[in-house]
């Protein structure tokens, strides 16, 4: 599996009623505790005082990020995404080899 750093802005559709919203962030909650137990989403922050996501999501390759683990995100529609490819640094002190 591959890492992925995915920035994510939710906007809301202007007219959408609250009970929608709260429908849809109920769902989404949900099918992040799935993707995260089947290891596509690894973790998940939030800037302090700002109404967007950054994660580290996992998937095979690009298009299966976006079909089978994003697509499925009930606010997806709402979201505009950045998605970079990751790999591993040699520096990187979370690596196995690091030390060697």
């Amino acid at each position: 599996m591959r890492e992925f750093l995915v920035e994510i802005t939710t906007t809301i559709p202007e007219g959408t009623t609250q009970d929608e919203v709260d429908r849809r962030r109920a769902a989404e909650a949900v099918r992040a505790r799935e993707l995260a137990a089947t290891g596509n989403l690894a973790r998940l922050w939030r800037p302090v005082g700002e109404l967007r996501s950054i994660g580290i999501w996992c998937a095979g390759d690009e298009d299966e990020l976006h079909e089978k683990v994003l697509g499925t995100l009930p606010l997806r529609p709402w979201m505009s995404l950045t998605v970079t490819a990751l790999e591993s640094h040699p520096n990187d002190p979370g690596r196995n080899d690091a030390a060697r």
